[in-house]
């Protein structure tokens, strides 16, 4: 019969190796895209696994101390992340001196309270670090040199500390760091 409508019809003829699902084209595209992103995933993660920090490293992220045996007016020093760490128990006359510091009088003002945590305002947590120049103050053990503030006394170039730690007098131009730490119990402090 022929077809009145003027059009002319073509017959497909179908390629016998092309089957209705997947061509061989597409198959060779698929597995040139995986084999790719496979090669890609086995160089790029080498590369930012190395920059994952090491073992040694997240073993000085944190650094846990017991404070229950600290008497009041007592300090231990611990490490923390390879530098001193000053934690010192405050007895009521010295959190009084420290409360009793009109903020006006400080080069840093910070409260007592500003740097230490609530419920434990007697437990004074700071790194053991001059911000002047990075010298270890004195003031921590026994019998040290405590400055004219009887708080800390950086022997390298003459910076006083009070008891709350706050830089009272010399070229530091900051108050003793207060790390962060958490209490994770009623007698042990989490550093870090």
């Amino acid at each position: 019969m022929a077809d009145t409508s003027g059009t002319a019809t073509a017959d497909v003829i179908k390629d016998p190796k092309q089957e209705d699902g997947v061509r061989r084209r597409d198959f060779i595209n698929i597995a040139a895209v995986s084999a790719a992103g496979v090669g890609t995933i086995g160089i790029v993660y080498p590369l930012v696994s190395q920059m994952a920090p090491s073992a040694d490293v997240l073993a000085d992220s944190t650094t846990d101390v017991d404070v229950s045996a600290i008497e009041p007016g007592q300090s231990i020093k611990a490490i923390f992340r390879k530098q001193p760490l000053f934690v010192k128990r405050l007895t009521p006359a010295e959190i009084a001196e420290a409360n009793a510091t009109p903020l006006s009088d400080l080069r840093d003002a910070e409260s007592l309270a500003d740097r230490t945590r609530p419920g434990h305002e007697d437990i004074l947590v700071t790194m053991g670090v001059c911000t002047h120049l990075g010298c270890v103050p004195l003031g921590a053990a026994e019998g040290e040199n405590k400055g004219e503030y009887d708080g800390y006394f950086c022997p390298c170039h003459g910076s006083h500390y009070d008891v709350a730690g706050r830089i009272r007098k010399g070229p530091a131009p900051t108050n003793l760091e207060v790390p962060e730490y958490e209490f994770i119990s009623d007698t042990v402090i989490a550093v870090g």
